[in-house]
């Protein structure tokens, strides 16, 4: 039963692409084979005295030059039919290449930006660590109290100001401060003697003045 065409465009199409499938299978070379044989065969012997196509075999080059007629245009427009398939697939390929592209940049970002605010995030040691310094803190404020002094809450703001005083000093620690030489009062000190060393003598007394001779 023969295909109907005129219902679906694309029903030649498909019969094309079936029949050149088919050409391309070594079912298609078996039965063309033994197809030949027999022409032959029948042809040459005369089995049964049946000889339409005596020596050169003129019908049967005319049967394979019709097939080979149909088939070569059959082929193309399957060959076609692919073409627009693989250039379908191609675009869908690029466009899919292309929504892959756009989310690996967006989920590059978003990693470049998670670092970034996971760098300003307390790490488990340094809480750990702010932990025990506050505990060290309290600790020690606990003893300077003392268990039996009763200072109410005084006591416990002074201790609260002790604490917060000693974790900014471990915070911001004090620089040290070089001093500085002024150049006149340096060169004053280096000219001045140093009279501290310098050894006192006994003054002598010279007594009364000598007097003339008469």
């Amino acid at each position: 039963m023969l295909p109907n065409f005129g219902s679906d465009p694309d029903a030649f199409g498909r019969f094309a692409e079936r029949f050149a499938r088919y050409m391309g299978t070594a079912n298609f070379l078996f039965y063309m084979t033994i197809f030949v044989i027999v022409w032959i065969a029948f042809n040459v012997i005369g089995l049964f005295g049946f000889q339409w196509d005596p020596y050169p075999f003129i019908l049967l080059n005319l049967f394979f030059s019709t097939q080979a007629s149909y088939a070569a245009p059959l082929i193309l427009l399957a060959q076609n039919r692919q073409d627009d398939r693989d250039r379908v697939t191609i675009e869908q390929d690029r466009a899919r290449d292309e929504r892959n592209l756009a989310d690996t940049e967006y989920l590059t970002r978003e990693v470049a930006a998670l670092r970034i605010a996971l760098r300003e995030v307390a790490t488990r040691d340094y809480v750990r660590a702010e932990l025990r310094s506050l505990l060290s803190d309290l600790l020690e404020a606990q003893e300077e109290l003392g268990p039996n002094n009763s200072g109410g809450s005084n006591n416990g703001e002074k201790a609260k100001d002790k604490i917060k005083d000693k974790r900014n000093k471990q915070r911001n620690p004090p620089t040290q401060q070089i001093p500085k030489i002024h150049p006149a009062h340096s060169s004053a000190s280096q000219s001045e003697p140093d009279l501290s060393s310098v050894g006192t003598s006994p003054t002598r007394n010279p007594g009364p003045p000598a007097q003339p001779e008469s």
